[in-house]
Parts: C-alpha cells; structure tokens; sequence
C-alpha cells in the first residue's frame, strides 16, 4: 500500500481528510481553536477545484453549508463551542430538510467566551441535544491527528448514506496536536456519493422513500425535479403541513433511518479489555492520557483496559450494556463535569461502581492523576 507521511495538525488532517472524501465546499468564520481549518480550506478548495468562503457569522456559515449541499456538493463548516451554539438552528433545519453536510466542532473551554485556547468536551450532550426538537444526530470524535483524517472521511461517508448532518467532535488537544501520520493513496478508502432518485419534472414526491427504506434520494437544486424545502413539518414534495398524521410519520422516519442502522453508524474502541479487571471509559482528548496510565497500572500489576466510543451519538448502548458485571470497577474521564459519565450510568444501572475524573478549568488530566485513581479502586476492591 502506497502511502505519504506527513507532520501534520489535526485541524489540518480534518482538511485533508474531508478532501479526500470529496467535500469541495467550505463555509465558516473564524473561531479558536478551529481557525486552523478555515485558514487550511481557503488554501487547499481553490487547488482541487472547490470553494472557500468566509461568512459574516456562524448562522450564515451553516446556512451556505446547507444551500450548497443542496445543490449537490460535499459541504463542510468549522466552529468552537459558541459558534456551534448558533449554528444549532440551522442543524436542526438541515436533519428536517435531509441535507448532508460535516459540521467540526473543535471543542474549547466555556460556558460563554470562555477560555477560548484551553481544552474541553463540554459540547458533548450539545452535539446531541442541541437543537429543539426530535431528530436522530450522529456524532464522532476523534483521539489521534491520524484518526482526524480517517473519521472525517467516516463522517462524510456517513452523512451521504443516510441525509443528515453529522458532528464532527474534536477537541483542542486533538485539534492542536502535531504527529506525523500516514495518509494512504485515495483509492484505499470507500468514497461513498450522494444516493439520486426521482423522475424528471415538477414537485414529484421527492421526499417519498420506497418501501421498505428510510432515507430518500433526492435530486440536487437545478438537476430536473422541482420540490419545496422547508424547515416545517412537510409532505412527500417538501411542502409544509399541519397534517399530524404526517408529522408522526415523518419524525418517526428521521429517528429510524438513524437507530435501525446503529450496527453500520456506532464504532468503539477497546484497548487491553480481554483480562481487564477494571475499566475506563473515554473519548476524544483523554484517550491518550488513559492509555498510558493503563500501560503504567499494568506493569505495576494491575489489569485495567479502556472502553472508548468512537461514536458518541447514537451513543453505543448495546456495547455499554455488555460491560455490566464485567469489572470490580468502572472510572470515567472527560474533560467535563459528566457528560458522558450520564450516559455510562445509564447503561450500567448500578452492577458496577463508577467513579469519575472530570476536568472543566481548561487544563489537561495527566496520566499521573488517573494512575493514581486506579490504584486507588484496586486498593479498596482488595
């Protein structure tokens, strides 16, 4: 297998990455720390044919993204913690309407301003609840600069397949980290394309999905069908209704095209679990610092593995519920106050003990701190 090696930032993987799967649109405004993106796509678009534009704010950003994305053209944005705030509306527009698109969420230290540089995963349940409503969100996270090329061709892949918009939920720590990574020949990767269905002509039920099916294929703006789109509840040509029997429908659809598929949408990573006595649960950013504690725990004697959603939303809750009564004890990390830790309780219901590391004044949990809280369940197990 051919490959290229390259030092490279994770803001700048995504960049490559997204590339690689055929995003040719970028629409965003700068915000620490994800400027590095924007700053990357206005120089790499116009070189393999694509657009950069920067808007007057993060509303505009997503609304580009998606009329873009209408016309038929991978899109992409890029934000932080309060520019993913205000793009919220429009996210729930484009579930609604069915538009693809990546939004990179390069998760900073808040609420508000913030501290704008230091890292966080604060976003974590805003990446799933952010906006109003009902509508199914998928979400993936990183935790190294080489899986920022890989997932972001994943979550382009993802979004086509199935029409929605799909996070992309880094972190500083990731989205500022410099490794040298390999990126294979193109041909390596499955590119997946936008499914087209419809007849020619006018305000045919484009929105109809054929039996047995949930997601529809809908034609780009401009390329011989007509419909409405509308951020309202719509029927089959996409225009708007009051209809509740049509709304039941529609909702409902959105949520299944998601959940029915977890099986092809949810990844995890386990590391060290087969003899683990005890576990730790993480994402994103923390990943590393988790490994090396477990590598340093278990030269010491103690068995300890990681349980990691790849996947945050859908969260992986058939592969949660399998570590029930699978360890002594389970210590989540997350540079949060909880977030995760809510949804890894849930799934547990009680079976195993469940500590937690947390972390929300902008500064990184070491190796040595989780170290030190492994040894401390693995005393009192004794």
């Amino acid at each position: 297998m051919a490959v290229t090696k390259v030092l490279m930032q994770g803001n700048e993987a995504v960049v490559e990455g997204a590339i690689a799967a055929g995003m040719r649109f970028f629409a965003g405004y700068p915000i620490t720390p994800s400027t590095e993106i924007a700053e990357t796509c206005s120089i790499r678009l116009p070189q393999v044919g694509g657009h950069f534009i920067q808007m007057e704010d993060e509303l505009a950003s997503m609304a580009a993204v998606i009329g873009a994305s209408a016309a038929g053209v991978k899109s992409m944005t890029a934000t932080s913690g309060p520019g993913f705030s205000l793009k919220q509306e429009n996210i729930g527009y484009a579930c609604l309407a069915e538009i693809p698109c990546v939004i990179v969420d390069v998760q900073r230290c808040g609420p508000s301003t913030g501290l704008a540089t230091a890292p966080s995963q604060g976003d974590y349940q805003q990446a799933r609840w952010g906006t109003h409503g009902d509508h199914p969100m998928i979400a993936i996270s990183p935790a190294s600069v080489a899986e920022c090329y890989t997932l972001a061709i994943r979550c382009f892949n993802l979004s086509e397949k199935y029409r929605t918009p799909v996070i992309f939920l880094m972190d500083e720590i990731i989205g500022h980290m410099r490794e040298g990574i390999e990126i294979p020949t193109p041909d390596e990767y499955e590119i997946l394309e936008r499914r087209v269905a419809g007849n020619d002509g006018a305000y045919k039920f484009a929105y109809r999905v054929p039996y047995g099916k949930l997601t529809p294929g809908l034609k780009p703006f401009g390329q011989g069908e007509r419909y409405n789109m509308t951020g309202l509840i719509h029927d089959y040509a996409g225009f708007p209704t009051n209809s509740t029997e049509i709304a039941q429908e529609l909702i409902t659809r959105l949520m299944n095209k998601v959940l029915e598929h977890k099986d092809d949408i949810v990844d995890i990573e386990e590391f060290m679990l087969e003899d683990a006595e005890y576990a730790i649960c993480c994402f994103g950013g923390t990943v590393r610092a988790v490994k090396e504690a477990i590598l340093e725990a278990r030269a010491r004697g103690i068995k300890v593995g990681m349980w990691r959603p790849i996947t945050v939303w859908p969260f992986p809750d058939e592969q949660c519920t399998a570590l029930r009564g699978r360890f002594r004890h389970i210590i989540m990390v997350e540079h949060n106050w909880g977030q995760m830790l809510r949804e890894l309780e849930r799934n547990i219901q009680g079976t195993t003990p469940i500590s937690f590391i947390g972390r929300i004044n902008g500064t990184v949990i070491p190796p040595s701190e989780i170290l030190e809280k492994i040894e401390e369940v693995a005393g009192n197990a004794k």
